[in-house]
């Protein structure tokens, strides 16, 4: 139950910041394009500032649960493990901590802008466009739990696996592979 949750908050946060990557690429291309025909899209700049933000907070979460930000692996696999296992909470409690307080900070600004609008686009409250710092925070709160099993498990065993190496790994197999197959042809 706990592997199928955390695969559909993945999957849902993966096509969620495809989605946001997808819209910021064609607001831009409209708006280069409608400026070189003479036909400025007053609301482009503002409205890809915003999608620019949103993708910034979703795509942070996201990387959170694939525990790709950086981090010090080598650190805490340098320590003993009973030493890993505290290390690896206390950052958990510091992150988390951190988390709670920009959600509840970016609840209260969404207070602040009651009646508030876009400027480009005045039918947009800026309260949906700024909802993105207090969803943000809570969906990288949610991530750092639904990953922290596992952490907790490398911390207790051989060590915390650096999620960038292990990626370098996958990518170099992929390439033996792909030339491996070359050379049999």
């Amino acid at each position: 139950m706990f592997f199928t949750l955390r695969t559909a908050f993945d999957r849902a946060l993966t096509a969620f910041v495809i989605l946001l990557l997808t819209s910021l690429a064609v607001i831009v291309l409209m708006g280069v394009v409608y400026r070189k025909l003479g036909i400025p899209m007053v609301w482009y700049d503002e409205v890809a500032s915003i999608a620019l933000a949103w993708l910034t907070y979703y795509g942070a979460a996201l990387a959170a649960l694939k525990r790709a930000h950086i981090g010090f692996p080598g650190l805490v696999n340098a320590m003993p493990p009973a030493l890993r296992v505290a290390a690896v909470l206390f950052a958990e409690a510091v992150v988390i901590t951190f988390f709670a307080v920009l959600a509840w900070y970016g609840y209260q600004v969404l207070v602040i802008l009651e009646g508030d609008a876009m400027v480009s686009l005045p039918w947009v409250p800026t309260r949906f466009t700024q909802s993105v710092i207090p969803i943000g925070a809570v969906l990288f709160i949610l991530a750092q739990l639904l990953s922290l099993p596992e952490l907790l498990a490398q911390a207790r065993g051989a060590g915390v696996v650096d999620a960038e190496r292990m990626e370098m790994e996958k990518e170099l197999q992929k390439a033996e592979k792909d030339l491996q197959k070359a050379m049999q042809k």
